[in-house]
């Protein structure tokens, strides 16, 4: 048995992958308490996972790492050869994350997603997203740890958490309450928008929902969740559409990760939708009911664990073998807002009683 010391966990992409990594650090932290858990990720994401107690570093890579590709060859030797992994995890298996193994051929366990072209550069392999394998993202990706099972007892949690620090909920608690957030009442953050616009339901079909929830639970306040751009003009049109309804709070924006994680921490319920946001509240606890467009697979896509979470897609209107022959926006349609709210206003009425 070889003592295990230090694990590099490499997790580029996008917040939701990041958010639900975390649950195979925490598997690896549990299962090698003395060992240190080190994770890349792109530097925009960083701020999200700061603070958690299962990752001992997180290793950024900025734009300036990335291009050119000598900077990204540079910081890739230097990442692996100041370490000295005795555990490699590559999630994605890419010409470019595949270099940390190449660079470091010593390291017993070079583990990742299966790839016909990885093969010579990893000694363990596991195609994440074969149509064979069942269960959620987090599952598949606990499935990296197996190979580390004759050196341990391996931990499995499926737990993916983010972690506020000290004062940031209260901090932005007060903002909230300062653009008019009253904290009596029920508080609900609505993913109105989307930064990929396939994954966007469609607004007048969002905007049906959101003038139902308005009239059924007239104790709740609304908060729009946007980032600045598109997505911001997206949620201002809904806005004016709805009639500048006082339930929303248009001005309440979240202007970080961090803020963003607070603004979700206070919030009771989240609502729109499928995206980092949503991984985000469950990873802090809030329940969450999402709409998935046809792209995404909900059953990969929204995780269990203990805290409530559901969605709809267009497969659970009709299913894939009576939809052929639709096109994308037609089967996205699928899923309308009587349906929606037939599902959605049960757990409304459970979680904001």
């Amino acid at each position: 048995m070889k003592k295990i010391n230090k694990i590099l966990i490499i997790r580029f992409r996008q917040m939701g992958d990041a958010i639900l990594t975390t649950a195979l650090c925490s598997t690896m932290k549990r299962s090698f308490p003395d060992a240190e858990i080190h994770l890349v990720l792109n530097a925009g994401l960083v701020p999200a996972l700061e603070g958690h107690p299962d990752i001992d570093r997180i290793i950024p890579f900025r734009k300036e790492d990335n291009k050119p590709f000598g900077a990204y060859l540079k910081k890739v030797w230097k990442v692996v050869h100041d370490e000295r992994y005795d555990v490699i995890v590559d999630m994605r298996a890419t010409v470019r994350t595949l270099l940390f193994s190449l660079f470091s051929l010593h390291t017993p366990y070079r583990i990742g997603r299966k790839k016909g072209y990885a093969g010579f550069l990893l000694n363990h392999q596991v195609d994440v997203y074969d149509k064979k394998l069942k269960g959620d993202m987090v599952q598949r990706n606990l499935l990296y740890a197996t190979f580390l099972e004759k050196e341990a007892p391996i931990q499995y949690t499926k737990d993916f958490k983010l972690y506020l620090k000290k004062g940031e909920k209260e901090e932005f608690r007060r903002y909230m309450e300062q653009e008019g957030i009253d904290f009596t009442r029920p508080v609900m953050l609505v993913g109105v928008t989307t930064k990929l616009p396939h994954k966007k339901w469609e607004e007048g079909m969002m905007k049906q929902v959101i003038q139902r929830i308005l009239e059924r639970y007239k104790n709740l306040q609304l908060i729009f969740n946007y980032a600045p751009g598109a997505e911001e003009a997206d949620a201002r049109r809904m806005f004016e559409a709805l009639g500048r309804p006082t339930a929303v709070k248009i001005e309440v924006q979240a202007r970080s990760l961090r803020q963003l994680m607070a603004l979700c921490s206070n919030c009771s319920f989240y609502f729109g939708n499928e995206g980092g946001a949503r991984h985000m509240v469950q990873a802090l606890g809030i329940p969450s009911y999402s709409i998935y467009s046809p792209k995404v697979n909900k059953s990969i896509w929204l995780p269990s664990n203990e805290v409530l979470a559901e969605g709809i897609c267009p497969d659970d209107v009709l299913p894939s073998n009576e939809t052929e022959g639709m096109d994308y926006w037609e089967h996205f349609g699928l899923i309308t807002p009587k349906v929606v709210c037939s599902k959605l206003f049960p757990l409304l009425d459970n979680y904001l009683s």
